[in-house]
């Protein structure tokens, strides 16, 4: 597993639009819903360990997303002919598995991957009631191997900060995990 470290996309970056099909439900997940709200977006995918080690963690900060009334959206954007571990099957088959309580849509064109400045899997961008970003980088300081414990504090942090109405610390630590499979040409 090779380590890759998140861009991260400048703070106050207006969220991209996308619109992608949630391979639970079969509706169409839109930016436009989290339109006015504290809203997570995370690039996840299921064959990494990285994003495995955070699944429960995950599944639970989507609990706590659903209580607080913030949209979390799970995206998924690597090849899935290459990787079929990550195709829309299995990845319906994950969020049951993992109790995901959040959209997990597939981007199977990678434009919203590219639009976000997405290279790794996990990776999260918090977005304020303006659509702006205000937090980009890890869910918490957990990694495969180095017994902290998965918390999510992080991303947590940043969507109190913007609940409560004030802004998250602005010293963010990029996600680490694994790079997105890019489609080849």
């Amino acid at each position: 597993m090779a380590d890759t470290s998140s861009e991260m996309l400048a703070l106050g970056t207006p969220m991209p639009d996308f619109r992608l099909p949630d391979t639970v439900s079969g509706r169409i997940v839109s930016s436009a819903e989290c339109s006015g709200r504290v809203a997570v977006v995370s690039f996840v995918c299921n064959h990494c360990p990285f994003v495995k080690h955070i699944r429960s963690g995950l599944a639970a900060f989507g609990r706590w997303c659903t209580e607080h009334d913030v949209p979390l959206v799970a995206i998924s954007s690597n090849d899935s002919q290459r990787y079929p571990a990550d195709a829309p099957p299995a990845m319906q088959e994950e969020a049951r598995i993992a109790g995901y309580a959040f959209p997990y849509v597939f981007d199977e064109s990678q434009d919203v991957a590219r639009a976000f400045h997405a290279v790794c899997t996990p990776e999260f961008y918090v977005f304020d009631r303006d659509g702006t970003l205000a937090y980009r980088g890890q869910f918490d300081g957990s990694r495969p191997k180095n017994d902290v414990p998965v918390t999510g504090n992080d991303v947590r942090a940043a969507v109190v900060a913007l609940l409560e109405g004030q802004r998250p610390d602005a010293e963010q630590k990029p996600s680490i995990g694994c790079s997105i499979k890019w489609k080849v040409s």
